[in-house]
């Protein structure tokens, strides 16, 4: 699937009606759904408390707070990518403090062409992340595998006095011969034993 393909949802959390207005006008529903725009921090958690976002856009400062710290607990969100918004006079001083979270910032007044081109950076982050997120989930299915064929092995040695490779054996030859994982071969072993 092309990034063009791909459909990010989105949360804005910004209290600045011109501001949404453009955003949404950039964000056209074939390639951002849903898009929520919410006014304040705390509106913006109960929307992320919801359903989660592979955007968030901070527009800041907020009417409850600057949204620093709400950006930096976005991005550390699984497969969030966040923008924050800042006034020129404070850009240095905020992106010194969430940059090191990977958080990107931009200074406004903005442009269409650079909140295009911002969109455009967040679509290759979030597509970074989600190959992370494959690979952490099949390292982790692995694990847990590897987990379950010990436990069962164990089960074997205890129960059926076997050494230990001949019960790792035993799992591997119950697999082959029934062409099924050496997890299935496990499962069944602690079904039966426990």
């Amino acid at each position: 699937m092309s990034l063009e393909e791909r459909v990010y949802s989105v949360l804005v959390v910004s209290a600045a009606v011109k501001l949404n207005t453009a955003l949404l006008d950039l964000l056209p529903e074939s390639r951002y759904q849903p898009v929520k725009i919410v006014n304040s921090v705390s509106a913006g958690k109960r929307a992320w408390n919801e359903r989660s976002y592979d955007y968030v856009i901070i527009n800041s400062p907020l009417p409850d707070d600057a949204g620093i710290r709400f950006a930096v607990n976005m991005e550390n969100s699984k497969g969030t990518v966040v923008l924050l918004l800042a006034s020129a006079e404070v850009y240095d001083e905020i992106r010194d403090k969430v940059a090191e979270h990977g958080v990107f910032t931009l200074s406004r007044p903005l442009s269409r062409a650079v909140l295009t081109v911002a969109l455009d950076w967040m679509a290759s982050a979030r597509e970074r992340l989600r190959r992370l997120e494959k690979k952490t989930l099949s390292v982790e299915e692995k694990m847990e595998e590897i987990r379950v064929v010990n436990r069962a092995k164990w089960l074997l040695i205890s129960a059926l006095q076997m050494e230990e490779p001949q019960a790792h054996r035993y799992i591997e030859k119950q697999a082959m011969d029934h062409s099924i994982s050496k997890r299935e071969v496990a499962e069944e072993i602690i079904r039966t034993y426990t």
